[in-house]
C-alpha cells in the first residue's frame, strides 16, 4: 500500500495506453512508446516547473491566483481514438500533491473530453477539502456519473489516485484503498475528438486549473 507522503508504487503501474514520468531529457512524453506526447497551452505567462519527487521529476503547477488575470496552462495530447475506452474497462490514475491553500471549486487533474459535449473521463479534486472524484459521462447521454473519495489529499503529502470503470461501476481509489462509487449503465461509452488534457480543460478563463504538484499519470484501456 502507498502512504501519504510517498508514492512508490508508481513504478508498479501498468505500462498501460499513455503514461507520463516527466523525468529525463523529454518530460512531457509519452513513455509507453505510443507516442501520446503532451504540449503545453498557456496563457498569461502559465508555466509549469519540474520538482524533485521519488528519484525523478514532478511537475507544479501555478500557484493559486486571486486576481485576473491569472496563468493558465494545460498540458495536451492530440485526439486520438486510441484514448477513447468506448464501454471498455479503463484504468487511470496520477500521483498528487496539494495543500490546503490550493483547493478551489475544481481543479481537473486528467481528462479527455467535456461533460457539456462529447462524452468525458476526468480526475479531479473539488472543494476545500480537496476530495478527488472520478467522472464518467455517456457520449449520447449528458447525465454526470460521479465516484467521489469519502477522504481529502490536500494535506500537502503526496497521494496516489485511481479511477477503475468495469462494467457498470466506477470506483475511486486513494493510496489504493478504495475510497467511493458509482453506478454506471451498462452501456456507458466514452468516444470522443477531444484532446487527451492534464492540468486543466485548457488555457481559457475557468479551465478548472489545478494547483498543486503532478507525477506519474498513465491510463490503461483494456
Amino acid at each position: 500500500m502507498v502512504v501519504a507522503g510517498t508514492a512508490t508504487a508508481a513504478a508498479a503501474r501498468p505500462t498501460g495506453t499513455a503514461r507520463y514520468d516527466f523525468d529525463g531529457p523529454a518530460p512531457l512524453a509519452d513513455v509507453t512508446g505510443h507516442g501520446h506526447d503532451l504540449s503545453p497551452v498557456s496563457r498569461n505567462g502559465g508555466t509549469f516547473r519540474t520538482v524533485p519527487h521519488n528519484g525523478g521529476t514532478a511537475l507544479a503547477f501555478p500557484p493559486p491566483c486571486q486576481k485576473e488575470p491569472c496563468p493558465r496552462i494545460a498540458l495536451r495530447a492530440p485526439a486520438t481514438s486510441q484514448l477513447n475506452p468506448g464501454r471498455r474497462p479503463i484504468r487511470f490514475g496520477a500521483a498528487v500533491r496539494l495543500a490546503a491553500d490550493q483547493t478551489t471549486k475544481g481543479e481537473n487533474v486528467l481528462q479527455k473530453g467535456y461533460s457539456i459535449r462529447g462524452s468525458q473521463y476526468k480526475l479531479q479534486i473539488d472543494g476545500l477539502a480537496g476530495r478527488p472524484s472520478c467522472v464518467l459521462v455517456d457520449d449520447r447521454r449528458p447525465d454526470i456519473h460521479a465516484a467521489i473519495s469519502s477522504v481529502g489529499v490536500a494535506d500537502d503529502n503526496w497521494h496516489t489516485l485511481e479511477c477503475r470503470r468495469r462494467g457498470p461501476r466506477l470506483t475511486i481509489l486513494v493510496d489504493d484503498v478504495p475510497r467511493g462509487r458509482a453506478t454506471l449503465p451498462a452501456d456507458l461509452s466514452v468516444s470522443n475528438r477531444i484532446p487527451f488534457s492534464l492540468g486543466g480543460k485548457g488555457s481559457f478563463a475557468d479551465n478548472d486549473q489545478f494547483q498543486g504538484m503532478l507525477d506519474d499519470v498513465w491510463v490503461e484501456i483494456s
